[in-house]
């Protein structure tokens, strides 16, 4: 077993088992995202980075059953037996019943998976991208039901119950490591 999740070899398994583009895209976003919750949480930034590029790597080959096939493919590689449940936690509820989401990790790769989707199709309808995006603004949006319909609000907020933190705050987190890595998510 590896001892910890690097960000590289996150990158190079989700290669072998994703060919979406989209999807890729969503995993930076996540990653971004889930480096700066790190930051707050005063924990390892690239770990956060690296799990939370990994979550989605049974969604290409098995959306229909998402999440019920990560131990499969990251045992063999040697993740992590933490790196995997908190993997598998993130579709509690969704999905998956195995795992709830219990440490500060957990709870904001479950939260900032959809909220990432709503900042993304927010930039990209913005002219300047993520540059200078405001909380208030995508709270706005937010609350919008139609705009991103597909990313779920439910679930967002059960996430920022879970993290016990104001919508706003985690907002300005996923903002910023969005904007850090703005380049490799195209915004």
């Amino acid at each position: 077993f590896m001892e910890k999740l690097t960000l590289d070899t996150a990158q190079e398994i989700l290669q072998k088992h994703t060919t979406e583009e989209h999807l890729f895209t969503h995993a930076a976003a996540v990653s971004a995202a889930m480096g700066a919750m790190a930051r707050h949480f005063g924990e390892d930034e690239e770990h956060w980075r690296a799990v939370g590029y990994l979550h989605d790597v049974d969604y290409e080959a098995y959306p229909d059953e998402h999440c019920h096939h990560v131990r499969e493919f990251l045992e063999p590689e040697g993740v992590p037996e933490a790196d995997i449940l908190a993997i598998i936690s993130h579709g509690y509820g969704i999905t998956t019943e195995e795992r709830e989401p219990l440490t500060p990790l957990e709870k904001s790769l479950f939260t900032v998976d959809e909220l990432t989707g709503i900042i993304q199709a927010y930039a990209l309808m913005r002219p300047e991208k993520m540059e200078g995006m405001a909380v208030k603004s995508l709270k706005k949006k937010f609350k919008d039901k139609r705009f991103a319909a597909k990313c779920n609000r439910e679930i967002i907020k059960r996430g920022f119950s879970m993290l016990g933190m104001e919508p706003g705050e985690v907002m300005q987190f996923c903002i910023e490591g969005m904007q850090e890595h703005h380049d490799e998510l195209g915004l």
